[in-house]
C-alpha cells in the first residue's frame, strides 16, 4: 500500500512498480462492484491528493486533486458559485473513480460525468507525467477522460462546471405500462428522468427533476421529513424488508405490492446536489447496462417476463435511466443517446441465475456494461459494440506498454 501526497510520489511508485514487476492499480473509494480496480501488486491510496488545485472562473472551470470524492464537492464548488451540470444517485465515488468507471446520473441531454472532463494529468506506465487536454496530446484526450485505470494514473482532473442551480423533484407512482410506451418521450421532455420498478407489482415511481434558476426560493423536504424517507424508510425499513425476503422468499412478491399501493406523490426543490443524490446504506451487488434509448421499454419488458418465467423473487427494484449521445471511445454512450437499466440483489442473496439471465437480455440489445459494475463480457464480445474499440487499445499500447496498470478484470475486457 502506498498513499503519495503529490504528483512526483505517483511518478515513483509507479517507477517502483516497473522495476520489480508489480502491477499497481489506483483506488477510489472502492465503490465498484466489479474487479478494475483490484490488484494482488501495489496499491495506490489517492485518499491523500484531494481538494481544489485550481480554478478558472471565467470558464467555469475548476482542477481538483484526483483522489477528491464527489461528497466534497458542493464545500468547494458552492463558494465559487459553480456545480456539477449532473450528478448520479451516490456521491461516495472520487471524481477519478466516477470518470474512469463512466459513472453517470440521468438526462438524455446530459452526459456522463466524464463528458465534463477538460482536462487531466496522469502518470503513464512508462512513469512519466502526462497534461492531456485539448491543446496538448489532444489526440489521446477521448481515451483518457474514460481510461478504465487502464492507461495511466489520474493526478488531476479539470472539470467544466456551470452557474449554481436548484432542482425541482416531482416525484409519483405510475402504471408501468404507461411508463414504457412513453418512456423516450418521457426522457426527451425533461431535464433529468428515471423511474422505479418493483418486480411482481404493475406499477412503478418516477423521478422528474426540473431545473430552476438559483434565484428563485427552494422548498426543500424538511430536516424530519428527510429523515424519515432516507434513514426510516429507504434505509432503516427496506433493509430490513430485503433481509426478511432473504429469509422467506416468497414474501417478496407481497412485499413488493404493498410497497407500490402506499407509494405516494411529492413535489420539492433544493440545491442541485441535494436532488440529485440520495444516501444509500443497504447493501447490494450491481448490473448494469446501457441499450439505445429506444429499446429500453422492450428490454424491460422482457425482464419482467424473464422473472416470471424464471419464478425469481426479486426484492430490489430495477432502475432505469438515460444519457446522452458522447464521443468517449470507452463511454457506454459512445455515438448512441442511451438507456440504462440496473438490476440489483441483496449481498446476502444469490444473483447468479438472475443476473445471468437479465445479461442475455441486455446484450441481445446491444448492451454496453456499466465498467464499475458486474459483467462478464470479455475483449471479443465488447469489440463488436465499441466502434473505437481498438484505438483505445493502441493508446494503451503507448501508455502502458509493460501492462504496469494490467489486472484480471482488464486483461477479460480489453486483452492481455
Amino acid at each position: 500500500m502506498v498513499a503519495p501526497r503529490n504528483v512526483d510520489q505517483v511518478r515513483r511508485a509507479v517507477q517502483r512498480a516497473l522495476e520489480t514487476g508489480h502491477s499497481i492499480k489506483p483506488i477510489g473509494a472502492s465503490h465498484s462492484f466489479s474487479g478494475i480496480g483490484a490488484t494482488d501488486g501495489i496499491r495506490l491510496d489517492m485518499s491523500r491528493m484531494r481538494g481544489l488545485v485550481d480554478v478558472d472562473l471565467e470558464r467555469s472551470q475548476v482542477t481538483l486533486w484526483a483522489g477528491t470524492h464527489l461528497w466534497e464537492l458542493p464545500a468547494i464548488l458552492n463558494p465559487l458559485g459553480l456545480a456539477l451540470e449532473n450528478m448520479g444517485d451516490v456521491d461516495r465515488q472520487t471524481i477519478s473513480g466516477a470518470t474512469q468507471t463512466g459513472t453517470h446520473g440521468t438526462g438524455v441531454r446530459f452526459g456522463g460525468i466524464a463528458t465534463r472532463i477538460v482536462g487531466a494529468t496522469l502518470v503513464t506506465g512508462s512513469a512519466e507525467v502526462l497534461s492531456v487536454n485539448k491543446t496538448q496530446h489532444p489526440e489521446l484526450f477521448p481515451a483518457i477522460a474514460l481510461g478504465l485505470g487502464a492507461v495511466g494514473v489520474l493526478v488531476t482532473v479539470t472539470v467544466q462546471c456551470v452557474p449554481r442551480f436548484l432542482l425541482r423533484a416531482v416525484e409519483a407512482p405510475v402504471p408501468l405500462a404507461e411508463v414504457l410506451d412513453t418512456f423516450e418521450e418521457r426522457s426527451r421532455e425533461v431535464d433529468h428522468f428515471e423511474f422505479y420498478w418493483f418486480p411482481h407489482t404493475d406499477g412503478a415511481r418516477t423521478k422528474t427533476n426540473h431545473r430552476v434558476s438559483y434565484g428563485e426560493v427552494p422548498r426543500p423536504l424538511t430536516a424530519a421529513a428527510k429523515f424519515v424517507d432516507e434513514e426510516i424508510v429507504n434505509n432503516l425499513v427496506f433493509g430490513a424488508v430485503v433481509a426478511g425476503g432473504h429469509r422467506l422468499p416468497k414474501m417478496i412478491p407481497r412485499v413488493n405490492q404493498t410497497i407500490q399501493a402506499i407509494s405516494s406523490r411529492r413535489d420539492y426543490s433544493d440545491e442541485s446536489h441535494r436532488i440529485f443524490v440520495t444516501r444509500r446504506r443497504v447493501r447490494f451487488r450491481e448490473m448494469e447496462y446501457s441499450i439505445p434509448l429506444t429499446q429500453v421499454p422492450e428490454a424491460v419488458d422482457e425482464l419482467r417476463a424473464m422473472i416470471e418465467r424464471r419464478r425469481l423473487n426479486v426484492s430490489f427494484p430495477i432502475e432505469v435511466r438515460a444519457a446522452s449521445a458522447d464521443d468517449l471511445w470507452m463511454s457506454t454512450a459512445y455515438g448512441r443517446d442511451s438507456g440504462y437499466v440496473a438490476v440489483h440483489r441483496y449481498w446476502k442473496e444469490s444473483f447468479g441465475e438472475y443476473f445471468r439471465e437479465a445479461e442475455h437480455i441486455f446484450a441481445a440489445h446491444g448492451g454496453r456494461p456499466h465498467w464499475g459494475k458486474m459483467h462478464t463480457r470479455d475483449a471479443a464480445q465488447l469489440r463488436e459494440n465499441y466502434p473505437r474499440f481498438d484505438d483505445f487499445v493502441r493508446v494503451r499500447d503507448r501508455l502502458d506498454p509493460e501492462r504496469v496498470f494490467a489486472n484480471p478484470t482488464l486483461d477479460r475486457i480489453l486483452g492481455a
